[in-house]
């Protein structure tokens, strides 16, 4: 309890360096967001891993495209008042928001790495996502680029916007990212990425067998196919398709990588208290 602190209730909230470290190794990961004044930032470019840049005017209109079941962590220079008011307002959204204490400054000063900063990759595919198209955008921002953009256009409109808006196209043909003889655009991203990880190995094959009909490749793909048509015919707007489609596949890593060998069953006799003699 003593590792996040409610210096004057409720608001600012920060969490210490040693307990940011524990939640990183968490799944899913936080939503940590460097919130550092342009000066500051421009001065001194670099991120903690896996951070998303975000000045702080920006941070309200953000506050709505985060995901409601991970916890976030602003970062600014010394953990002071830039961004603990990013955790305040993010917290008075709804969120699980904290200021880390001592912000980045303290980070290095304690050892952890920083990594430059680097502008969002941009990928774009057909319109009307339900499987591969939702799997592949949660395996980039979860394992590649958490700033990651992602658009849907119509199918005759891809490589077009791709040329023009320097993004990298997606499960269509005759693209990097696609599928290729069994496997569906999902494996190209784990192979090309080189994602050696046991637990994503069987979320693949999960997604590959609701994404091409091979339901028999796992137990589960018959579900996941369920549930993505399922979210199409309830969400007509793609982005909000993605937004909760993120919150399956973090479901699905989460079993894959902690709970397989999990089993439920109710057996209302074992419950049964036995009559007194």
């Amino acid at each position: 309890m003593d590792a996040v602190r409610n210096d004057s209730p409720p608001f600012p909230r920060t969490i210490t360096i040693e307990a940011f470290r524990q939640l990183r190794g968490a799944f899913p990961p936080p939503q940590v967001l460097d919130v550092r004044r342009t000066p500051a930032f421009e001065s001194d470019p670099v991120v903690i891993p896996g951070a998303v840049r975000c000045a702080p005017e920006e941070v309200p209109a953000l506050a709505g495209t985060l995901e409601p079941w991970r916890p976030v962590v602003a970062v600014c220079v010394y953990g002071h008042e830039v961004s603990q008011d990013a955790a305040s307002q993010l917290a008075s959204a709804g969120l699980d928001a904290r200021s880390l204490d001592g912000g980045i400054d303290r980070w290095r000063a304690e050892g952890g790495t920083v990594v430059p900063w680097r502008a969002a990759t941009r990928w774009v595919t057909r319109e009307r996502p339900k499987i591969d198209r939702i799997a592949c955008p949660w395996l980039i921002r979860r394992f590649v680029d958490p700033s990651a953009r992602f658009f849907y256009v119509p199918n005759d409109e891809v490589r077009a916007f791709a040329a023009s808006h320097d993004a990298t196209p997606y499960d269509v043909p005759d693209v990097d990212y696609s599928h290729r003889g069994a496997e569906c655009s999902f494996d190209a991203f784990v192979r090309r990425h080189g994602l050696a990880d046991p637990a994503l190995a069987r979320l693949a094959a999960i997604v590959r067998g609701a994404d091409t009909g091979a339901l028999d490749l796992a137990a589960q793909a018959p579900g996941l196919l369920a549930v993505s048509l399922g979210l199409s015919r309830m969400i007509a707007d793609d982005h909000a398709m993605l937004r909760f489609g993120m919150l399956v596949y973090d479901a699905l890593y989460a079993w894959c990588r902690e709970a397989t060998g999990e089993a439920h069953g109710w057996n209302p006799d074992a419950l049964r208290v036995p009559a007194a003699h």
